[in-house]
């Protein structure tokens, strides 16, 4: 028997790492190939920041790369909002089905919370510096 999934670390690590695939690993394992695809987006939105700070806002590149850094923030948080808010019995029957899971408390909606938070500033941020670029760029044009 394995051990049971923790919904609220599953919806921590959603939040925290969701955007690099830390909680698909935790539920679904090394043979899941969403959680490795995860990181590159979030790796090509890295680079996007890394260049915005070393060129600054002139940089192309960084125009396109860095608002998808944002959206893969956000789909982590909201994949923690999701986690987060699934009912005891649909967790316990999709990731614990042979045994009994403890009830959860707290941390999955804390972790929900912090991930509407989280995730709509992230969302926002990427929303506008985008829109921004795009103007800016069409003003140029």
């Amino acid at each position: 028997m394995s051990n049971p999934k923790s919904k609220s670390l599953a919806a921590w690590l959603a939040l925290l790492g969701g955007s690099i695939g830390l909680h698909r690993f935790y539920l679904r394992g090394a043979r899941d190939i969403w959680a490795w695809l995860l990181p590159w987006p979030t790796l090509a939105g890295g680079v996007g920041l890394a260049r915005f700070r070393t060129l600054g806002a002139d940089d192309l590149l960084a125009a396109w790369l860095l608002p998808l850094l944002g959206l893969m923030l956000a789909q982590g948080a909201l994949t923690a909002i999701y986690l987060g808010l699934t009912s005891d019995e649909q967790w316990n029957a999709r990731h614990n089905p042979q045994q009994p899971a403890p009830a959860t408390r707290w941390g999955p909606v804390l972790a929900a919370i912090a991930g509407l938070l989280l995730g709509g500033t992230a969302l926002m941020s990427a929303i506008v510096f985008a829109a921004q670029r795009y103007f800016e760029l069409s003003a140029t044009a």
